[in-house]
């Protein structure tokens, strides 16, 4: 006689192409049956009720809601259940806010087929997984960064709309010149190299610390 189906898993991704390669290759594992799929928030909810998972495998970048916030609605919803994050990004913020939304693991999802089997077992029996390259970059992100000034911080979410300097000078109400020095000082304080270091932090950083998205892949 078989061994009963224990993990009860959801899939949640907005590229079929992935969920139908995961399916694929999870519903082959001995003790785990794919009940569901989705492939937006909507679809999630919905498919969580319906299907009623034990755990849920969850992109990060969805359009729309991004899969950490999506993570922590359906944990608020349904007591006892466990998301794994899966994710092409290694970002320690990213890790971080997954795990303050109560998933329970982060998995790449360029990680080897075993390295992602293990990270469903070990969530679904009640452990936490980090991918390694995740932990090596969590554990080399522990030293805090310089906190920035309220001006600095307003400068920075300015630079995530995609403004320029002169834009943000007219909107803060300061000089193109003050502007760029605020720039240099947060670069300098980031320990970032380049405008271009700059303007992508400033991307990431904003969208996780607000309601907005997490890059869509």
């Amino acid at each position: 006689m078989s061994e009963p189906t224990r993990i009860r898993l959801l899939l949640v991704d907005d590229h079929p192409l992935v969920r139908d390669g995961l399916r694929a290759r999870l519903s082959a594992l001995d003790g785990v049956a794919v009940v569901g799929e989705a492939g937006d928030a909507t679809e999630a909810q919905a498919e969580a009720l319906r299907c009623q998972p034990t755990l849920v495998l969850m992109d990060v970048g969805m359009r729309e809601v991004n899969g950490i916030e999506l993570a922590a609605r359906l944990l608020a919803d349904h007591a006892g259940l466990r998301v794994l994050m899966l994710s092409m990004y290694d970002n320690p913020e990213y890790v971080q806010r997954a795990l303050q939304a109560g998933a329970s693991g982060y998995v790449l999802k360029d990680a080897p087929a075993s390295e992602i089997v293990s990270a469903i077992r070990t969530v679904a029996e009640g452990g936490v997984f980090l991918s390694p390259a995740v932990s090596r970059r969590l554990f080399r992100n522990q030293t805090p960064r310089p906190l920035l000034s309220p001006r600095e911080s307003q400068i920075l979410s300015a630079l995530a709309r995609g403004l320029s300097s002169k834009q943000m000078a007219r909107e803060l109400d300061l000089s193109a010149r003050t502007v760029d020095a605020h720039r240099q000082s947060i670069k300098r304080k980031l320990a970032l190299d380049t405008q271009a270091d700059l303007i992508r932090y400033a991307v990431e950083h904003v969208r996780l610390q607000g309601a907005g998205d997490a890059p869509t892949t």
